[in-house]
C-alpha cells in the first residue's frame, strides 16, 4: 500500500503542474487580448466634434423658422427682417436645449483635439534647427492652446447665457470669442508657416489662411451692419449681420475640423498597463 502510495505521488505533481502550465497560459492569452481595449480615429473624433454643433444649428434654424418664426424675426428696431441670429435661435425654447446638449457634448472631443494638435505643433517645432524660429514657433504654439481654451470658454459662455436673459453678459462673452477664434486662426496659420524650409509643411496652411482671411471679412461686416442696425435702424441690416454670423460660425467650425487633413492615419487609443510578468 505504501509502495501505491509513493509511486502516485509523481503522477500527482505533474499533474499540478501541468494544471499550473495551462493556467500561466491562459493568463498570459488573458493580458495580450487586453493589451488594446478600445481605439478610434481621430477622424471620426473630428467629424463628432463638427458635426454636433452644426446639426444642432441647422435643427434650431429649421424648427424655429417654421414654428416660431415671429420670435426669431423680433429686433430691437422692430424693422423688417428675413434671417435670424444664432443667438436668436439658439435662445428661445425648445430650442436652447438642444443646442446647449450638443455644446455640451462637443466639448470633450475639442478639448481632446485642441491638446493632440498641441502636441502634433510641439514635435514638428523640435526639428527646427535655428533656435530664434524655434523659440518663436514654440510661443505660438502654446499661445494656440491656450487660445482655443478661451475659445471654448467663451462659446460655453455665450451658449448658456442667454441673449434673452442677459443680454449685456451675452454681447461680451460673444465679443471674447469672436476675438479669441480670430487670434486663434491666425497663430495657428503663422506657426504653420514657420520652419516651412527645415520641417514638413503643415498641409492645411493654406486653408487656414483662407478661413482666416473669410472669418476678417465677415467679423467686419458683422460690426457694421451691427452698429447700422443698432444706431440707425436699417432694414435689413440685421439680416445682413446675422449671414454674417453665419459665415463667422462656419469658417470657425472648417478651421476645428480641418485637423483630420494633419493628422489623416492618428488614432486614439486605451491601452491596459503594463502586462504582468507571470512565472
Amino acid at each position: 500500500m505504501e509502495n501505491d502510495a509513493q509511486s502516485q505521488l509523481p503522477q500527482n505533481s505533474n499533474l499540478v503542474h501541468s494544471n499550473e502550465k495551462i493556467n500561466v497560459n491562459r493568463t498570459i492569452k488573458i493580458l495580450e487580448y487586453k493589451g488594446l481595449l478600445w481605439t478610434c480615429a481621430l477622424r471620426e473624433v473630428c467629424l463628432i466634434a463638427l458635426w454636433l454643433p452644426l446639426g444642432a444649428l441647422i435643427f434650431c434654424y429649421v424648427t424655429a423658422s417654421i414654428f416660431q418664426s415671429d420670435d426669431i424675426h423680433e429686433t430691437h428696431c422692430r424693422v423688417y427682417n428675413v434671417v435670424p441670429s444664432i443667438s436668436a435661435i439658439t435662445g428661445i425654447s425648445p430650442q436652447r436645449y438642444v443646442w446647449r446638449i450638443c455644446i455640451a457634448y462637443h466639448l470633450g472631443p475639442r478639448l481632446l483635439i485642441g491638446s493632440l494638435y498641441y502636441n502634433y505643433h510641439k514635435e514638428r517645432t523640435s526639428h527646427i534647427t535655428e533656435e530664434k524660429v524655434r523659440n518663436q514657433a514654440t510661443k505660438l504654439g502654446d499661445a494656440c492652446y491656450w487660445l482655443n481654451l478661451l475659445e471654448l470658454f467663451a462659446l460655453t459662455g455665450v451658449t448658456y447665457v442667454s441673449n434673452r436673459e442677459n443680454y449685456f453678459l451675452h454681447e461680451k462673452i460673444f465679443i471674447v470669442f469672436m476675438v479669441a477664434s480670430l487670434l486663434h486662426m491666425l497663430c495657428r496659420a503663422r506657426v504653420g508657416s514657420i520652419g516651412s524650409e527645415a520641417v514638413e509643411p503643415v498641409r492645411t496652411n493654406k486653408l487656414v489662411w483662407i478661413l482666416f482671411y473669410l472669418a476678417i471679412a465677415a467679423t467686419i461686416g458683422l460690426i457694421i451692419f451691427f452698429l447700422r442696425h443698432r444706431l440707425l435702424c436699417r432694414p435689413l441690416a440685421f439680416t445682413w449681420f446675422s449671414i454674417c454670423e453665419y459665415i463667422l460660425a462656419t469658417t470657425n467650425m472648417a478651421f476645428h475640423a480641418i485637423v483630420v487633413r494633419d493628422l489623416p492615419l492618428h488614432q486614439i487609443q486605451v491601452v491596459c498597463p503594463d502586462r504582468q510578468k507571470v512565472n
